[in-house]
């Protein structure tokens, strides 16, 4: 029979394998990946006026963003979701953000996918990369460079980027400081979030919406839109559970109705359930709903007018949107999402504005304000309407279309969000 001592020498391994074990456990468990910035992907508006789909060939593409919370491991989401053939990048780098389309010196890392340098994206998919170390701190602009090694159309984009993005001439630059740029754009390609680990008490907040939410009129590279000006005011409040702030607006969008992008029920599983860590959802959508059906006939590129506008079919009325918005709300609760109803803001004024679509405006704004069916309420119509005038935007808070706010409007409607409501819900998750 084993001796004593030697039973108990097992004993004092077994236990120290064991609890080696479970701290491993613990630590892979106390992390978990969240989206730290996201832009809803889609296909070039079809808007006349619009300078054409770019194509790119044996170039790089360099993207600008900025992540809203910290983490010193990422990973980014690559989006093949409209091509209709394998997207193939040769070669993807991340870094600290320089001087426009400059990278910050030594800090530019390599990112793989399944250990190699390149992936091929089937049509209709995304891809993930594979996890690297880097420091990420919030609001400090980040760089993405794809190299692009053949002929390939921007099937897939964000439209409106909050940020430059520049296009090399001829070659891989994806590892440069610098590199020579034979355009800009507007535009995010192929990219659709990057995600960060971060501990179980961070949470992210999808803020779902139009053209309003994806920030038109602000000026890109200054954040001023009202997610981002969200955003740095939480980064601030460091006594508080940390939340990303996650834009998934896209300006031109319906609830119901494709349009600029496709409708928000049908990207909603993409665009929100399919984020990583959300705890929470803004919704603010509907007024392109009501509006487009009432756009004037504009001029074709031969010059004639047609008699009626492309939309004049698609009219709906309050319980149409109140149906939508209902299907987005079960939707997000069956995933343990919490939603926040956003009132719809005022528009009298603009190009689309009728008194038959202020009513329905009304009504809607009525519904979220007191169905109770909203987890909360956020009054952005409250929060910007012309005090003498309810259908209207107050004088200093629009842009000027008497649709879009204004820089001032944007912060009014960012200071307007009770942040403590949102913290409620970025709870520590349960481990899996």
């Amino acid at each position: 029979m084993p001796s004593t001592k030697l039973i108990a020498i097992a004993v004092c391994f077994f236990a120290i394998i064991a609890s080696s074990v479970a701290n491993a456990q613990s630590s892979s468990t106390s992390e978990y990946w969240v989206s730290a910035w996201s832009a809803a992907v889609q296909t070039q508006p079809p808007f006349p006026g619009l300078p054409p789909v770019p194509v790119f060939d044996n170039q790089t593409i360099r993207m600008v963003i900025r992540p809203t919370i910290d983490g010193n491991h990422l990973r980014i989401r690559l989006s093949n979701a409209f091509g209709t053939a394998p997207l193939k990048i040769g070669a993807a780098q991340i870094a600290i953000a320089g001087k426009d389309s400059a990278l910050f010196p030594n800090t530019n890392r390599a990112l793989t996918f399944n250990g190699a340098a390149s992936v091929n994206i089937p049509a209709g998919a995304s891809m993930l990369s594979d996890a690297v170390a880097f420091d990420v701190t919030s609001l400090t602009e980040i760089a993405i460079s794809l190299f692009v090694p053949e002929m390939t159309t921007a099937s897939t984009l964000h439209f409106w980027g909050q940020h430059e993005t520049y296009i090399s001439t001829i070659g891989d630059f994806t590892a440069k400081v610098e590199m020579p740029i034979a355009s800009k754009t507007n535009s995010w390609y192929f990219l659709a979030d990057l995600e960060v680990l971060a501990s179980r008490q961070t949470g992210a907040l999808v803020t779902l919406g139009d053209s309003i939410t994806d920030g038109a009129g602000a000026k890109q590279g200054d954040y001023t839109d009202w997610p981002d000006l969200l955003a740095n005011r939480l980064a601030h409040e460091r006594q508080l559970p940390s939340v990303a702030i996650v834009n998934e607006g896209i300006g031109g969008n319906r609830i119901l109705y494709d349009g600029a992008g496709v409708n928000a029920l049908a990207r909603f599983d993409r665009d929100v359930l399919a984020q990583p860590g959300i705890v929470d959802l803004i919704v603010l959508e509907g007024i392109n709903d009501i509006g487009w059906p009432h756009m004037k006939p504009r001029k074709l590129p031969d010059g004639t007018t047609p008699r009626e506008a492309p939309f004049a079919h698609q009219l709906v009325v309050a319980n149409d949107l109140i149906a939508g918005l209902t299907q987005i709300i079960e939707r997000a609760h069956q995933h343990g999402i919490k939603v926040y109803g956003a009132t719809l803001t005022p528009y009298e004024g603009a190009d689309y504005y009728t008194a038959d679509g202020e009513a329905t405006r009304k009504d809607v704004n009525q519904w979220i304000r007191t169905s109770g069916v909203f987890d909360g309420v956020i009054d952005f119509d409250a929060a910007l309407r012309d005090a003498e005038h309810s259908g209207r935007l107050r004088a200093d808070y629009d842009s000027g279309d008497h649709l879009h706010p204004s820089a001032a409007g944007y912060k009014a409607m960012a200071a307007s969000v009770d942040s403590k409501m949102l913290r409620a819900s970025a709870a520590p998750l349960k481990m899996p």
